[in-house]
Parts: structure tokens; C-alpha cells; sequence
């Protein structure tokens, strides 16, 4: 029998609102190839990037385009914001996070202008990657879903 204290796993969220996807759609060979890992991808709503999980940021790039997080469980994440963003230099992106700071799931890590993107000419699609060798099987593809949706992805 479970303890009282006993905490049950922390739920993996949706970090962006928008369309889910499987990698095979994002317009990037990289990623629709899972040549980084197995993942998911969003064509987001909305530019607001949260957490995902809790842990820590182990990766925050200057140009903001991508946020790698290392959850609690070891569990390492990369976040790539649109296509070819890095190309903006940061242009168009509010960072609230800085490299080896702890974050709380839910947490707001990223404001993205996603019309400016689009403006110059970036696909916004947002692919979430699991780096470790996770096997990602996703639940609710093509549909919309919220910002910090659970079961979205099933991650063996």
C-alpha cells in the first residue's frame, strides 16, 4: 500500500496551446527524422512556452530559439521554437529563464511573437524533443490542445 507522503510522478504538460503533431510533420529534416530524439511537435496558438515538467534549464541559447530542460527524473528535453529561428537572434522572443535556474511545471519560460516570426518568413512549428532514447507514442494528434495539457503523449 502507498504511503500518504508518497508523490505520484509528475504528469508530463503541454507546453504550448496549438495543433499537436507528430515529429514526420515538422518541415525540418532533423526533427521528422527524430535524428535528436523522439518527440512531438506544436503549431502553436499561442506564443506563450511553459514548463513542461519541473527541474532545471540546462540549456537557455541567446538567440532564445530553444530551451533545453533536464526534469526531476533526469529526464532531458529540448524545446525548439519554430524553424530556422535561431537566424532571428532573439528578435521577437521575451526569455524568463536563465541557464542552471530551477524551474516549477507551469512555470512561463518563453514569450514568443508568433507573427513577427512568421513576418520573416519562419515556420512557427515548435517540436519538443525527448533527447535521452525515450519512445514517444503521441495521444492526441492533429487535435488542439492547452497550454499544459496532460495526456498528450504516452513516453516509454
Amino acid at each position: 500500500m502507498m504511503g500518504l507522503f508518497s508523490r505520484k510522478k509528475e504528469a508530463f504538460v503541454c507546453p504550448l496551446a496549438g495543433t499537436l503533431l507528430t515529429l514526420e510533420n515538422v518541415p525540418d529534416e532533423v526533427f521528422a527524422k527524430k535524428m535528436m530524439g523522439d518527440g512531438f511537435a506544436v503549431d502553436p496558438s499561442d506564443g506563450k512556452v511553459y514548463a513542461p515538467v519541473s527541474g532545471v534549464i540546462k540549456a537557455a541559447f541567446p538567440t532564445k530559439h530553444a530551451i533545453g530542460i533536464e526534469a526531476k527524473d533526469g529526464t532531458e528535453i529540448l524545446i525548439h521554437i519554430g524553424m530556422d529561428t535561431v537566424e532571428l537572434n532573439g528578435e521577437g522572443f521575451t526569455s524568463h529563464i536563465s541557464e542552471g535556474m530551477k524551474i516549477k511545471q507551469g512555470d512561463l519560460m518563453m514569450e514568443v511573437d508568433l507573427a513577427f516570426v512568421k513576418s520573416k518568413g519562419k515556420p512557427v512549428i515548435t517540436p519538443v524533443v525527448f533527447t535521452g532514447g525515450q519512445k514517444i507514442t503521441v495521444n492526441k494528434a492533429n487535435h488542439t490542445v492547452k497550454a499544459l495539457e496532460e495526456d498528450i503523449i504516452d513516453i516509454k
